[in-house]
């Protein structure tokens, strides 16, 4: 399964963003790693990285990005080796030995949810709770159509329905000019989608999709409770499955999901909604920092722990 966030895509994302990225590949491992700050100065970051097929594969890329934060005057390096050789059950041990420290937090879901499309599409049907099923079929008496956009100008109709998600649930989303200028960057390429449900016309729930070359991420999404009843957001994301089917992709890439022996998690319903369309958990060995300036990580590290102290 290919990790969008070690794309050729997502590093034009970054790059039309204006931060800089470094892309480096040898025998058996890559990696793309954005340069970011923080409290502690400078950080060379592999989001779901480094891509690696044998443990040694990972070794020589951590020894890359190493010097390469040397170079840079990084302070650490922040990796998250999702494909790298080795399980996440096999991960504490392994990347311990090798000088890494899990970091104060995860910057990606350590568990995800994927619902994978070999095969026919009606098996894929079958693995869903019957009412998602009824709904995809049965949707279009009701008025409510589908369509799929690679028009940059459509962003606006997922922002608004953030905005309403947002005021309603009263969390804060992404800003507006961060996904204008992810959907600008990923939609004229073809690596984006934005899914559009529609009554008699008018847009009333909305999802965008990141394509890898075999996976596709269910990244962003929201609907108007106006028509809530309708339950519009569950036949487009089957619409948006059916059409990753469709251009041959192998994977669909529901994103985080909560643990389940925490209920009270606050990714619990988002969890029981995903679940709903069949498919399998996967777990990833988490956040994991490479210190590289090893003083000043050190008193970063002494920094948190003292203000969480205060919290």
């Amino acid at each position: 399964m290919e990790f969008f966030l070690q794309t050729p895509a997502w590093a034009d994302v970054q790059r039309s963003l204006g931060r800089r990225v470094h892309e480096q590949s040898g025998p058996g491992w890559s990696f793309l790693a954005i340069e970011e700050k923080n409290p502690a100065g400078k950080v060379i970051y592999a989001p779901y990285g480094p891509v690696a097929e044998s443990v040694e594969a990972f070794d020589a890329a951590t020894a890359a990005l190493v010097a390469l934060a040397k170079k840079e005057h990084a302070v650490f390096v922040r990796l998250e080796p999702a494909a790298a050789g080795f399980g996440a059950s096999d991960a504490g041990a392994l990347l311990r030995a090798r000088g890494l420290r899990p970091a104060p937090v995860n910057q990606q879901p350590e568990l995800s949810w994927i619902v994978d499309l070999e095969g026919d599409f009606k098996d894929v049907l079958a693995g869903m709770k019957p009412t998602n099923r009824n709904l995809y079929r049965n949707i279009h008496k009701k008025g409510v159509t589908f369509r799929a956009s690679q028009d940059p100008a459509d962003i606006k109709i997922l922002l608004h329905f953030l905005h309403l998600t947002a005021a309603r649930n009263g969390f804060k989303p992404q800003s507006d000019e961060y996904l204008s200028q992810v959907a600008a960057s990923l939609l004229p390429q073809g690596a984006g989608t934005l899914f559009i449900a529609e009554l008699e016309g008018e847009p009333i729930a909305a999802a965008f999709a990141y394509d890898s070359s075999d996976t596709r991420v269910y990244a962003h999404a929201a609907l108007d409770d106006t028509h809530r009843k309708l339950s519009a957001g569950i036949p487009l994301l089957v619409t948006l499955m059916a059409d990753a089917k469709e251009k041959g992709l192998n994977h669909v890439d529901l994103w985080g999901v909560a643990p389940e022996d925490q209920p009270d998690h606050k990714w619990a319903g988002f969890t029981a909604f995903k679940k709903s369309f069949g498919g399998r958990e996967v777990s990833y060995p988490g956040t994991w920092d490479l210190p590289v300036n090893k003083v000043r990580y050190g008193a970063y590290q002494l920094a948190r722990k003292l203000r969480d102290k205060l919290r």
